[in-house]
């Protein structure tokens, strides 16, 4: 295929790269021709490390560079174009007016593809003479690793011609993934559940950013926490696309934006690429807060509150690590594994000591960090026991504030809710979601996927009581997860629809 890459910046290079190692032809051309040579001399470059490093043979990288062809401007008349790749400025006139020229001297058979990132393509191509020729062709920097690329067909696009699309992007060695024309696409749109859900648990003071991070490290296996991946993308950006994936669905309390953030990007912390964001980066920074000591007696007696397989899995935890497990004790800390709801609750309702009291996250039980919730009530000295008795055997143990949920429990299902919501407004497919969220996020699980894991039936039961617990809609389950529950499914099956009915 003969593919035109119109924009010579660091994504322009990437998606080229891309194309002539899988085989393609590629035409670069750009409004600067020196940033044409400059891009094509960079891939070249990328092609040679490459051959150097195994990946290419020697022959494959020399013919892969072969296939570049500079142009000397970005509208150069082009009778063996199949198809145009843009990647140029996010402006929705220059984006526009651009493919306008194109249209004009390109054979009526060129799909033209936009790699916008938040323009919506159904509005680029209704200024195009022949909107049903574009559609979105959305890559992930760096283009060479980040092995997936939305499709997006906009309202006028030829039936057919994103499905097209994606066999090529699948041929030439990606994942496609397909996905209406709404705001944040797919990726962006499902990366919103763990940040702003980071967000609100910061703005409660649940726990402090070091733990948020941790938690979600060791307990829910994510390569970075949510601040950690705030400061790498910058908060600048993070934050735009939250308010603009908000707004264009209609102010959704799911993906309600944080106060948080806006005072924090005037003051400049947007991240590593500042100096300072969430951390402080630099020959200055600080070193890293250092988990605190385990000073408590581990040795303390302590009995399980509760019945049903959390409380089973806790007590067979704490009895593999030597904990005086007692069925009763005068003195004894009570640990107790809250699920959806708080430890301030279960000692109201259960009239447990609330001075000797304090929660265990299921979800940490079994990982290798534990998370302890602890109330405005709790006696310091049972605390710091409390920590002790979970950190033997070696865990690391992380206090946080007594909240509905915890920390993990409240990310986790934030992340499995906006999956879902995708899915239930029919945006994309169950199985494209995971493929992005895995492929573009580094997700250790497609977040539907992950939910079958915890179970539908229990992620309901959690997402009810976060809701009972905090009045708050933005935990209100799904109908994706709520019928799939009830009906013993998976969130990760399509099911049918009423026009099965029809067939």
């Amino acid at each position: 295929m003969r593919i035109r890459v119109v924009g010579a910046g660091v994504m322009g290079r990437g998606i080229a790269q891309w194309a002539v190692t899988a085989g393609h032809t590629v035409e670069l051309g750009d409004a600067r021709r020196e940033s044409v040579d400059e891009a094509v001399a960079f891939v070249r470059r990328m092609l040679d490390r490459a051959a150097e490093k195994g990946r290419l043979g020697r022959a494959e990288a020399d013919d892969a560079a072969g296939r570049l062809v500079p142009l000397d401007a970005p509208d150069a008349p082009g009778d063996g174009v199949e198809l145009v790749i843009e990647a140029v400025l996010e402006d929705l006139a220059v984006k526009t007016e651009l493919f306008r020229r194109l249209e004009e001297v390109l054979p009526a058979t060129a799909v033209l593809a936009t790699n916008t990132s938040s323009l919506p393509v159904t509005r680029i191509a209704a200024g195009l003479r022949e909107p049903e020729r574009l559609v979105g062709l959305h890559f992930f920097n760096p283009v060479p690793l980040m092995k997936v690329v939305e499709v997006i067909p906009g309202a006028r696009t030829r039936p057919g011609l994103a499905e097209e699309l994606a066999e090529t992007v699948r041929a030439s060695g990606h994942a496609a993934v397909t996905v209406a024309d709404t705001p944040g696409f797919l990726v962006n749109h499902a990366g919103r559940g763990l940040v702003t859900e980071a967000l609100a648990l910061l703005e409660e003071q649940a726990a402090p950013v070091e733990a948020v991070d941790r938690i979600a490290r060791d307990v829910l296996g994510l390569r970075m926490g949510p601040f950690e991946l705030m400061d790498l993308t910058g908060l600048d950006v993070t934050s735009k696309v939250i308010d603009t994936i908000w707004e264009g669905f209609r102010y959704s309390e799911r993906l309600r934006p944080s106060f948080l953030t806006p005072n924090r990007v005037a003051a400049g912390l947007h991240g590593r690429k500042t100096g300072e964001g969430f951390y402080r980066y630099g020959s200055d920074a600080p070193e890293p807060v250092p988990e605190p000591p385990v000073t408590g007696d581990a040795r303390r007696a302590v009995r399980v509150a509760g019945t049903g397989p959390h409380a089973v899995a806790l007590r067979e935890a704490l009895t593999a690590d030597g904990a005086a497990l007692l069925p009763e004790g005068q003195d004894a800390l009570v640990l107790v594994p809250v699920w959806g709801d708080s430890v301030a609750r279960a000692v109201a309702e259960m009239s447990l000591p609330r001075g000797r009291s304090f929660g265990v996250d299921p979800l940490s039980v079994g990982r290798p960090r534990r998370v302890l919730s602890v109330t405005p009530a709790a006696d310091p000295v049972a605390a710091r026991d409390a920590r002790a008795v979970l950190a033997a055997g070696g865990h690391n143990v992380t206090a946080v504030r007594d909240t509905a949920g915890s920390v993990a429990q409240r990310l986790l299902s934030s992340i499995v809710s906006v999956a879902a919501s995708v899915a239930e407004r029919g945006l994309a497919r169950p199985a494209d979601i995971d493929t992005a969220v895995t492929t573009g996020l580094g997700y250790p699980h497609g977040p539907l996927a992950w939910g079958d894991l915890v179970g539908a039936d229990r992620l309901l039961e959690l997402q009810s009581a976060l809701l009972a617990a905090t009045g708050d809609p933005r935990h209100r389950p799904t109908r994706w997860l709520a019928e799939r529950a009830r009906l013993g499914m998976a969130l990760t099956d399509p099911g049918t629809g009423p026009e099965a009915a029809y067939a």
